[in-house]
């Protein structure tokens, strides 16, 4: 049995009391010293003995201290009276490690006395009921926040996904309180308004991940960056297609009413370049590269330099393989564009795959057709596995619901991209996965819509990172 030595004196002493006292406690025995004695109820006598007698008085505490403690607890009032005490046990105790509760400025120069700071703790609580500001699990682990509970708001992007939709690298979810009862989490588990989710990870991507469950639609294209960069290569694009690419990338600029920046590298015709300069504004910036050497470095130097959350290219540059895998891996959303015109668009296309991708994306596709003023249609090829499907399409009717944004969906039994070839005014919403970063002629036998993504190259595309 290990003995603990507690020394109160007031009404924290007294609460401290009482909660160990409702405390598993069969490991330990507690011997109570108190200046003046409280009954406490339903407290197991053989494994509380209580004292009274002033702690001040060496005569009478050094008799307690014949017993082996290993740790003591100070709760007293007075700071002239804990410096006595623990002054007593000093002079018996040379190493007995003391925790003591500090209502102030107290201050003792001894490595094995640990005080607790009342000002701090309760301020720290206080803190935990503040809006937008994570709790974080300070005597649990190595307090750093590798523990953390969030919140979800009406509103997140988090709402009505599954848990197994949820890509967790280096982070879990690891417990949900709903309507203050315990759920513990399965790969079916749906997340919903108001849930208090206990998250476990490294405390550098729990504070992203917190981020991501805080935020509400209708940022885009946050949390990716704050600007959008046009990016055109002169030796890839012709100029007509150059042209094109600035009056719609100009379109989508007013639209998510961000910077855009107009990034020209390999220049080559002095009359384009006075017609791109021409747009130049307070909120459209300009670069011309005439030194580009090292494509890459420079491309993500500026994603960088300007925060870029939307890249904007045109189908020319999206076909370069080589082009395509830095786009991909910058891990930005990316516009590429087509021939058509984009004020005509009415419609977000998204086609249902085999995967759970279109859930990771949701909050994104919801965000960008709200600010583009579209409506979403899903085109669900009705051939197998239609139970991961069901639970998209399930996640999707939920958060249309919330945001009183209409999906239709449209049960297919022939290829979408066929039905999609035949339509007008859309544009098409996909996850941006390592697959699309293959060279084309390796998708021509392939049945993965995803895969076949340049089957609708002569419309305009979102591809969208999967994300949290």
């Amino acid at each position: 049995m290990k003995k603990v030595l507690v020394i109160s004196d007031g009404d924290v002493g007294t609460h401290f009391i009482q909660r160990i006292s409702e405390t598993y406690t069969s490991e330990n025995v507690y011997y109570i010293v108190q200046t003046k004695a409280e009954k406490f109820a339903d407290v197991n006598p053989a494994r509380f003995k209580f004292y009274e007698f002033d702690p001040t008085s060496l005569y009478k505490l050094a008799n307690l201290l014949k017993m082996e403690f290993i740790q003591v607890f100070i709760a007293m009032d007075s700071y002239i009276e804990i410096e006595n005490t623990i002054k007593n046990i000093r002079a018996i105790k040379k190493q007995l490690r003391i925790i003591v509760l500090n209502k102030g400025t107290l201050k003792i120069e001894d490595t094995n006395v640990v005080l607790i700071n009342t000002n701090e703790l309760i301020a720290s609580r206080l803190l935990d009921y503040l809006p937008n500001v994570p709790v974080i699990a300070q005597n649990i682990g190595i307090g750093e926040g590798e523990i953390m509970e969030v919140l979800v708001p009406f509103g997140s992007s988090f709402i009505y996904r599954h848990i197994g939709a949820i890509e967790q690298k280096n982070w879990r979810i690891v417990a949900i309180y709903r309507n203050r009862k315990l759920i513990m989490p399965s790969q079916r588990s749906m997340i919903q308004p108001n849930d208090l989710l206990v998250l476990v990870g490294e405390p550098a991507v729990l504070k992203s991940v917190y981020r991501s469950i805080k935020r509400e639609l209708g940022q885009f294209p946050e949390p990716f960056g704050t600007n959008l960069l046009l990016y055109i290569d002169m030796n890839i694009v012709n100029h007509e297609t150059m042209r094109a690419s600035l009056r719609r990338a100009v379109y989508i600029h007013k639209k998510f009413k961000h910077d855009l920046i107009i990034k020209v590298v390999n220049p080559s015709n002095i009359e384009i370049l006075q017609y791109i300069k021409e747009f130049r504004s307070s909120n459209i910036k300009i670069e011309i590269d005439y030194d580009s050497l090292n494509i890459k470095e420079n491309f993500f130097s500026d994603i960088k330099k300007y925060h870029i959350g939307l890249l904007i290219v045109s189908k020319e540059m999206f076909a370069d393989n080589y082009v395509r895998n830095v786009m991909y891996e910058a891990h930005v959303p990316l516009l590429k564009l087509s021939d058509k015109d984009f004020s005509t668009l009415k419609d977000a296309a998204l086609i249902l795959s085999n995967n759970r991708d279109l859930e990771k994306i949701s909050s994104t596709v919801f965000d960008i057709s709200e600010q583009m003023n579209l409506n979403i249609e899903i085109y669900n090829y009705m051939n197998e596995h239609q139970d991961e499907k069901e639970q998209v399409l399930e996640h999707y009717s939920n958060l249309a619901t919330i945001f009183s944004k209409s999906i239709k969906e449209h049960e297919v039994s022939e290829n979408p991209l066929n039905i999609l070839r035949e339509k007008e005014n859309f544009i098409q919403l996909l996850p941006f996965t390592k697959k699309l970063i293959k060279r084309r002629i390796y998708s021509l036998l392939s049945t993965d819509s995803e895969k076949l993504y340049h089957k609708l190259d002569a419309y305009h595309q979102i591809f969208i990172p999967v994300q949290l």
